[in-house]
């Protein structure tokens, strides 16, 4: 037995919308100090989180969780290639920008400075759910299924990795990898693409020795204190010195210009500095609530195009949260990933916000399990 939906997931709804929230408040906080140093404004920042992230999110947000998402499915081809259209301007002279970052990964259209890589995190999601939706069962040949649908996937995170940025191509490979498994492809080609992903990485550090000092920094940051090891340092006596109830809310001492990018993927280190560990481990809770709540939407809707379409969603925002707090508390290597919903950056929040709204309309009229 089934029932349609009529009514979005309004649980869901609730628990985001206290995520952007509570991340809105510790932005205004962390951003104080790198805004009146280089802006003269303690809250430029969080203003233009608000204004170029927010506004044009909660208008995506609106409008998506109203259209029906299989909407979407009609125009994967075309997103999906539009977005590769965008990764590949990165590379146009004029047009693609480091923006101050050690990659070429951003456009300059008329001012406005945008992250192609943002958009491609939700074209892959709305084309690769189009895709395996049409293949069905066919996924587990390896020849036909398999290998033909992890070439198309791998198209954006090649071009993402030629920028280099390793840490969004690590986020990209993840949903391709989740979608891959959900999709129902086979164990045995799961384990040889993780050994293929290895494999990978190995080369990567081998071509770039940078990359091989990051990795040995990250197994040994008091061998570069002043170095490579400086914000991995800085990070955990942020996070040490919030102890249980934190220095209080605006008490950070580490923003003061001793932590590097406070604003962005160091944010999870000043919020524990300042709220300590009960308000973090709140944090995380509602981060976990909210992933739950998410991925039981996915494995409710019977239609397969729906449920591949949220698990891409949730896995994005599980991947990502995992690589920002696991290098801040020094599990994984910093690999510059941001805070979704809560580190400064307008096009990610824009588009984490328009993906959250498909999530919701997919609540909203898909057909679900009773």
């Amino acid at each position: 037995m089934s029932t349609t939906s009529k009514k979005a997931d309004y649980n869901f709804i609730s628990l985001f919308f206290i995520l952007l929230i509570f991340g809105m408040m510790v932005l205004s906080s962390a951003s104080v100090a790198v805004g009146i140093n280089s802006f003269d404004d303690p809250y430029f920042f969080v203003k233009r989180q608000f204004f170029l992230g927010f506004l044009p999110g909660f208008f995506l947000f609106i409008i998506l969780s109203k259209i029906n998402y299989n909407f979407w499915r009609k125009l994967s081809a075309p997103i999906f290639l539009l977005g590769l259209f965008l990764l590949f301007l990165v590379f146009v002279p004029g047009i693609g920008s480091t923006n101050n970052t050690s990659s070429s990964s951003w456009i300059n259209l008329f001012g406005y400075s945008f992250q192609p890589a943002e958009a491609m995190k939700m074209s892959l999601i709305i084309y690769m759910a189009a895709f395996f939706a049409k293949m069905g069962d066919k996924i587990k040949d390896f020849k036909e299924g398999f290998l033909v649908a992890l070439g198309v996937g791998m198209l954006p995170i090649a071009m993402v990795i030629l920028q280099p940025d390793i840490g969004t191509t690590a986020i990209l490979f993840s949903i391709l990898f989740a979608m891959l498994f959900f999709a129902g492809a086979k164990f045995s080609h799961m384990s040889g693409l993780v050994l293929a992903a290895v494999i990978g990485f190995i080369f990567l550090v081998i071509i770039a020795p940078y990359r091989a000092h990051r990795l040995t920094t990250f197994l040994h940051p008091e061998l570069d204190p002043q170095g490579q090891g400086y914000q991995i340092n800085q990070a955990f006596l942020a996070v040490g010195s919030g102890g249980l109830f934190g220095l209080g809310f605006g008490h950070s001492r580490q923003k003061f210009q001793y932590l590097p990018e406070v604003h962005g993927d160091s944010i999870f280190a000043i919020m524990s500095e300042e709220m300590g560990f009960v308000m973090v481990v709140g944090f995380l809770s509602l981060l976990f609530l909210l992933l739950k709540r998410g991925f039981s939407i996915a494995v409710n809707t019977k239609d397969e195009f729906g449920r591949l379409l949220v698990t891409g969603v949730m896995s994005w925002l599980f991947v990502q949260s995992f690589l920002n707090i696991g290098a801040i508390v020094g599990l994984l290597p910093l690999t510059g990933v941001p805070l979704p919903f809560v580190s400064h950056g307008g096009s990610a929040l824009m588009i984490g916000m328009a993906s959250m709204g498909i999530v919701v309309s997919v609540s909203k009229h898909a057909d679900m399990k009773a």
